[in-house]
């Protein structure tokens, strides 16, 4: 079932035990529209980095893009940029099976399953479906306990926040069995504007004392670097993946002087050298990211997988 994938491309658990063994943080970057895809994965390559390109299931919708599209072009873009690093393609944010059943089959290696709104009891059910199913078919599972604030409605319908509680992660855990969880200890989906970005390192600590879990921050865009690197390099394990969306696309749409974001269609048809503006833009920011906030630069080889295959 599913396509044959390239042997650089791995599932998220592989990428998350390597990245906390060695003391950095995977890059989620969402590029949001498929042309943008290319310059992710160059910088990755360039600066030796594994990393993660995802979509979540609301940008499916408001860029108008299906999995496969957005799959298809990934691995296009994996060949025709003879990617070696290993790189993970990730579904961000989603509410409904059927969204996961479709990304797994275009070839997604992992899938986030975010319940987190609903209560203790039914998040943990309905992740543990998500985790399930997803096991079942070779693919990792990201959850959310604790709700994690917005400030564009982009990824999340709420702006409401609610700390993640460090029994309640042992057991949302152990109950649903995901390989990785988004926590919520002070960052928001979005652009900081009047609420400023905070940290409660204190609650990550307890959360990753108390379970084994990869821990997720998201909201990645516009916190201040320091902040990012002393979350990743908490005694005892920190964060592993950090999300970065909102950045990248401000990145593209500045380069070509607009505000208003557009389709994926609109951003396909812009002139050659309209994308290649884009292009670097989004380029920048994630080699920016890979070197000064996740400490990934030079981590692509890992000792227990052969890049050479595929």
């Amino acid at each position: 079932m599913g396509r044959k994938k390239p042997g650089n491309v791995i599932i998220l658990k592989e990428g998350l035990e390597q990245a906390e063994k060695n003391g950095y943080a995977l890059g989620s970057f969402s590029p949001r529209y498929t042309p943008m895809i290319a310059p992710v994965l160059r910088a990755g390559q360039k600066a030796q980095s594994p990393l993660i390109v995802q979509i979540s299931s609301k940008e499916l919708v408001r860029y108008e893009i299906t999995p496969k599209e957005f799959a298809d072009e990934f691995y296009e873009m994996i060949k025709s940029e003879m990617i070696t690093v290993p790189v993970m393609l990730h579904l961000d944010h989603t509410k409904e099976m059927a969204v996961i059943r479709d990304a797994i089959e275009a070839g997604f290696t992992s899938v986030m399953i975010d319940a987190s709104e609903k209560p203790l009891e039914e998040n943990i059910s309905a992740s543990a479906e998500a985790a399930a199913y997803a096991h079942c078919h070779g693919v990792s599972v990201e959850a959310e306990l604790g709700m994690i604030g917005t400030t564009d409605f982009v990824e999340t319908d709420k702006d409401e926040e609610l700390y993640t509680d460090p029994l309640e992660a042992l057991r949302f855990v152990r109950d649903t069995k995901v390989d990785a969880l988004a926590v919520s200890c002070g960052t928001a989906h979005g652009v900081y504007m009047v609420k400023q970005p905070r940290i409660d390192y204190d609650r990550l600590q307890s959360i990753r004392k108390l379970t084994p879990v990869h821990l997720v921050l998201h909201g990645g865009s516009g916190v201040p670097a320091e902040m990012i690197r002393r979350a990743i390099t908490l005694p005892g394990g920190g964060v592993s993946k950090v999300n970065i969306a909102t950045d990248l696309e401000l990145a593209f749409l500045g380069a070509l002087g607009r505000s208003e974001r557009m389709t994926n269609e609109e951003c396909r048809l812009l002139s050659p050298e309209d994308l290649e503006k884009g292009r670097a833009a989004v380029e920048a920011v994630v080699s920016d990211k890979i070197a000064n906030f996740l400490g990934s630069s030079g981590k692509a080889a890992f000792e227990s997988i052969d890049w050479s295959e595929g």
